[in-house]
């Protein structure tokens, strides 16, 4: 039997596991230490955004018809 062979092989890729899950790590500390700096379509997109929002809501409150009032009905008016 060769166990001699095998024991070497099991280290071999024990060690290879190690190194991935070491580089695994090191990558994720640099992606939480790397800070957000958008591009120039990301900041158009989201200033783009922000007026259509903007120009929504002046739409909304120029062109909304005003809120009836429901609780008085139209028979109670003609009752008194």
């Amino acid at each position: 039997m060769n166990n001699w062979h095998n024991e070497f092989m099991a280290e071999y890729h024990r060690r290879g596991i190690l190194e991935e899950a070491e580089q695994i790590r090191l990558e994720r500390i640099a992606l939480k230490s790397r800070v957000y700096r958008p591009g120039f379509y990301a900041r158009s997109m989201y200033n783009f955004a922000n007026w259509m929002i903007l120009t929504g809501k002046q739409l909304r409150k120029r062109y909304e018809v005003p809120a009836v009032d429901c609780s008085k009905t139209r028979t109670e008016s003609f009752a008194h």
